[in-house]
């Protein structure tokens, strides 16, 4: 599903329910890739691993739920394929970072990007914590190719105005938009405890004007309705 923007050549297979993304690279061409994310590559492709943005971002991307480290692949002297794989079941959507405005990703989503592409933490406090969410977004800037991930399909809202999003179900979205956590009408403590837990309850209101995207699956929904089934120590 190549854009007339991107710099690096791609495909998106196998959406939405098992998306997997192929990066064609260019000889000598490198791309960051969340580490633990190759599935298969070409044997001329190298890989190392570094701390993106030094020592502190990377921790402070290892509290927001992604790996400290990022794998740098380059296609080495020729053209190469590399496949990439998310960790759950689900889509991947392409977004390119035209210098200008940057993208919010949930943590956990993001697969990869160009080497131009900043990659750095941002702090929700109390707005990640009330929501039953990790306290961290994953934000991106800069310019050039960035792909997120979903469980599930992603969809693509465009907002200008208001809009109501279900905590457990944003994907990502443009910096342009401010967002804030809250309670829906008439919520109870017993509801707002289940809110916290991952049921329904609270949610993100979206004010301005950008693209927002959605998932169509809530996976903390999943891991309640199999919480049950766990085995136990008798």
């Amino acid at each position: 599903m190549p854009v007339k923007d991107n710099e690096i050549a791609y495909e998106i297979t196998h959406a939405p329910a098992y998306a997997s993304l192929r990066l064609s690279l260019q000889p000598n061409q490198t791309v960051f890739v969340e580490a633990g994310g190759m599935a298969a590559m070409d044997t001329w492709i190298n890989m190392k691993s570094k701390v993106q943005g030094g020592l502190m971002k990377g921790l402070g991307r290892m509290l927001g739920g992604e790996s400290l480290f990022i794998s740098e692949f380059t296609a080495v002297g020729k053209a190469g394929d590399l496949y990439i794989s998310p960790g759950v079941p689900g889509d991947i959507q392409h977004y390119y970072l035209n210098g200008t405005t940057g993208l919010m990703i949930q943590s956990s989503g993001f697969i990869a990007s160009s080497t131009t592409v900043e990659i750095d933490s941002k702090f929700q406090g109390f707005k990640g914590f009330f929501s039953g969410e990790a306290l961290f977004l994953i934000k991106t800037t800069g310019r050039g190719d960035v792909w997120f991930s979903s469980y599930g399909a992603i969809v693509e809202i465009p907002v200008a105005g208001n809009y109501i999003v279900d905590t457990g179900y944003i994907v990502a979205f443009e910096d342009t938009l401010n967002y804030s956590v809250e309670a829906l009408g008439g919520l109870s403590f017993r509801g707002l405890r289940t809110g916290i837990l991952g049921g329904e309850g609270l949610v993100c209101r979206f004010r301005g004007q950008g693209r927002l995207w959605v998932q169509s699956r809530n996976l903390y929904s999943l891991i309640n309705f199999l919480n049950p089934f766990r085995p136990t120590k008798g």
